[in-house]
C-alpha cells in the first residue's frame, strides 16, 4: 500500500497565510524605505537637512551697528516668520529683519546723497572757478577805466565818474541774475553819457530839461559817438548773457541734484534692498556677494525714474558745452570785458572831435540854447586816455573752459551710470558668477538685467514698479532742465533771457529718505503681482522660495500617509 503524503487543508491555509504576512511586511519595509529616501532627497533638493549653523557672525554686525542682541538667536531657527528674506534656516527674527531692513534703506539713501554731493562739489567747483574768473575781469576792467581817465580826462571824470561807477554796478547786478534789461541799461548809459558831455563840451551854453531830451531823440540819427555804442552794447550784451546763462546752467544743474539725491524711497524698492543687502547676513552666507545682475536690477528698478532724467540732463550739458565755445572763441570773453574803458573812451573822443559838426546838427533840430552866465573852462582833448588792459589772460580763459567743459562731459551719462556705480562695491566678481547671492540662494542669476528709465522695469524680476505712475518731483526737474535748456540755446544765439530764481524749491515734496519697510508714499509705485509676472527664465534655479517648518515636513507626511492607506489594504 502506498502512503501518500497531504498536507491538510487548515495547514495549507496556514502557510498561505504566513506567505501572505511575509509578502505584506516585505512590501511595507519597501514603502518604508521609499518614503525615508524620498524624503531625504526632497530634504536634501531643498538644502534644510543641515544642522542649524551659528549666528556668530550676524551677533556680532548686529551689535556693531548699535541694535540690541536680546532676542537674537545663538544658532538658527526656523524662517517662517519671515517677510523678506527667504524662509529657510535663519539667525534673523522678524524685529531683527525690520531694523535690518531700515537699516538697508538708510545706508542706500546715503549713497545715493554722497554720490549726489560729490557731483555737486564738482558743479560747485565748475562755478567757483568760472564766477570768480568774470569777476576779476569786471574787476580789472573797471580799475583800467579809472585810472586811465582820471589820468586823461582829469576833471572830465572825476566830476562823471557816477555814471561810470552805475555802469559796472549794473553790469555785475545783471550777471548774478537780477531781472535788470541789460539792452536798456545799455541804452541809458551811453543817453546819460551824451547829456554831461554835451554841457562838458558846452559849457558857454545852458541846456534845459526841454532842451536835453530833444537831443535825446536825435541821438540815434546824428550818432554822436559813432558806431561805438552800437557795437559795444552787441559785444557787452552776447558776452554778458552767454556768461550769466553759464554760470546759471552750472547753479540750476546742482540743484537738480540734491532734490533728485533726496526723493523718498518706494515701499517695493526697500524691501528689494533688504532682500540683496542683508538677506544673505540673515540666511548664513554673510560672504557671499550679490550677483552682477542682480544687484544692477534692483538699483534700475530702485532708480528708475532718477534715470528719467537722462535725456534732459544731457541735452543741458551739451548746450553750456556749446556757450562754453562760443565764450572761448567767436567773441573772447576777455576781449569783450577788457576793452571796454577803450571803447568808452574812443566814444568820448570822437563826440569831442567831432563837436562842431554835432552842435550844428543839434542846434538845426532842437534849436540854438541860451548862453551860459557862468561859463567853465573848456576841457581839452586827451591824448590816448586809455589802453585796452592786456588780455594776457586769454590762455587762462582757455584752460579754464577748457576743464569746465571736460567736467560737464563727465557727468553726461551720471544718471544711467549711477544703478552701475552703486553696485560697484557690493556685487561679486565675474568669475564668481555660480557663487553669488541671487537674492534667494547662493547660485546664478538668471534673468538679464533691465533698461534704463521708468519705462523699461515692467518686467523688472526685483522691483515692482507702476511705469504710468511717474515721481512728480523727478518730472519737476526734468521740467527745470528744459527752461535752463532753452534759455542756454538763447544766450548762444545772443538773445537776452528774463531768468528766474529756479533754486526756490516748487516741487512741494517732502525731501529725505523713507525708512520704514511698511512707510507710505502717495501714489504708491507698485503694480499688482497678478498682472504681471515675473520674469524668471528658470524657475527651479531662480524662484527657491524655502518655507517653513511645517511646509518642509508636508512632502515626508504625505508619504507616510500613503504608506499607511497601502498597508492597511494589504491586511484586509
Amino acid at each position: 500500500m502506498r502512503v501518500t503524503g497531504t498536507v491538510p487543508p487548515r495547514t495549507v491555509s496556514a502557510l498561505g497565510s504566513d506567505r501572505y504576512r511575509l509578502l505584506e511586511l516585505s512590501s511595507a519595509g519597501m514603502l518604508l524605505r521609499v518614503a525615508l529616501v524620498l524624503c531625504a532627497l526632497a530634504g536634501s533638493a531643498r538644502g534644510d537637512s543641515r544642522q542649524p549653523r551659528s549666528c556668530a557672525d550676524l551677533r556680532q554686525f548686529y551689535s556693531g551697528n548699535g541694535f540690541s542682541l536680546s532676542g537674537v538667536p545663538q544658532a538658527e531657527i526656523s524662517g517662517e516668520h519671515l517677510r523678506v528674506c527667504p524662509q529657510g534656516y535663519t539667525c534673523c527674527t522678524s524685529q531683527m529683519e525690520e531694523n535690518l531692513s531700515n537699516l538697508s534703506s538708510r545706508e542706500f539713501g546715503e549713497q545715493v546723497k554722497e554720490s549726489g554731493r560729490t557731483l555737486q562739489a564738482s558743479l560747485n567747483s565748475q562755478y567757483k572757478s568760472f564766477d570768480g574768473y568774470f569777476r576779476e575781469l569786471l574787476n580789472r576792467s573797471e580799475a583800467s577805466l579809472q585810472d586811465s581817465f582820471q589820468t586823461g580826462f582829469g576833471s572830465l571824470y572825476s566830476q562823471n565818474s557816477r555814471i561810470f561807477q552805475e555802469l559796472y554796478s549794473n553790469l555785475r547786478h545783471y550777471y548774478r541774475g537780477s531781472n535788470l534789461n541789460l539792452e536798456e541799461a545799455l541804452n541809458e548809459f551811453w543817453g546819460v553819457l551824451l547829456e554831461r558831455l554835451l554841457r562838458v563840451f558846452n559849457s558857454q551854453f545852458s541846456f534845459g530839461e526841454d532842451y536835453l531830451e530833444c537831443v535825446s531823440k536825435q541821438s540815434e540819427t546824428l550818432r554822436p559817438f559813432g558806431e561805438t555804442p552800437r557795437d559795444f552794447k552787441l559785444k557787452v550784451t552776447r558776452t554778458f548773457v552767454a556768461a550769466r546763462s553759464f554760470v546759471q546752467g552750472l547753479v540750476v544743474a546742482g540743484e537738480v541734484v540734491r532734490k533728485v539725491s533726496q526723493v523718498p524711497l518706494s515701499v517695493e524698492c526697500v524691501r528689494a534692498l533688504m532682500k540683496l543687502t542683508y538677506c544673505p547676513l540673515c540666511r548664513g552666507v554673510a560672504s557671499a556677494k550679490p550677483c552682477s545682475s542682480y544687484c544692477r536690477n534692483v538699483m534700475k528698478g530702485c532708480l528708475a525714474n532718477q534715470a528719467d532724467l537722462d535725456t534732459e540732463w544731457r541735452n543741458l550739458a551739451d548746450t553750456m558745452l556749446q556757450v562754453s565755445d562760443k565764450l572761448n572763441r567767436p567773441y573772447s570773453m576777455d576781449a569783450a570785458v577788457l576793452s571796454m574803458p577803450r571803447r568808452i573812451a574812443e566814444a568820448v573822443l570822437y563826440m569831442q572831435d567831432n563837436l562842431n559838426t554835432f552842435n550844428s546838427k543839434v542846434f538845426q533840430a532842437c534849436g540854438t540854447p541860451s548862453e551860459s552866465s557862468d561859463p567853465e573852462e573848456t576841457v581839452k582833448r586827451s591824448q590816448n586816455p586809455a589802453e585796452e588792459v592786456g588780455s594776457s589772460s586769454g590762455t587762462r580763459l582757455e584752460k579754464l573752459l577748457s576743464d569746465v567743459s571736460r567736467k560737464l562731459r563727465d557727468m553726461m551719462q551720471y544718471w544711467v551710470q549711477l544703478p552701475g556705480r552703486l553696485c560697484v562695491d557690493r556685487e561679486g566678481k565675474a568669475s564668481d558668477e555660480n557663487k553669488c547671492w541671487n537674492g534667494m540662494a547662493v547660485d546664478r542669476y538668471l534673468p538679464e538685467v533691465m533698461g534704463d528709465g521708468l519705462a523699461s522695469q515692467i518686467n523688472n524680476p526685483e522691483v515692482e514698479i507702476d511705469i504710468t505712475k511717474p515721481d512728480m518731483t523727478i518730472r519737476q526737474q526734468i521740467m527745470q532742465l528744459k527752461i535752463m535748456t532753452n534759455r542756454l540755446k538763447n544766450a548762444i544765439n545772443g538773445n537776452d533771457v528774463d531768468f528766474q530764481d529756479t533754486s526756490d524749491d516748487i516741487s512741494g515734496s517732502g525731501s529725505g529718505m523713507c525708512s520704514e519697510v511698511q512707510c507710505a508714499r502717495g501714489p504708491r509705485i507698485m503694480v499688482p503681482s497678478t498682472n504681471r509676472p515675473r520674469n524668471y527664465p528658470n524657475q527651479s534655479e531662480n524662484k527657491k522660495v524655502v518655507k517653513g517648518l511645517g511646509s518642509r515636513n508636508a512632502p515626508c507626511s504625505a508619504l507616510y500617509l500613503l504608506l499607511a492607506l497601502v498597508t492597511a489594504l494589504l491586511r484586509r
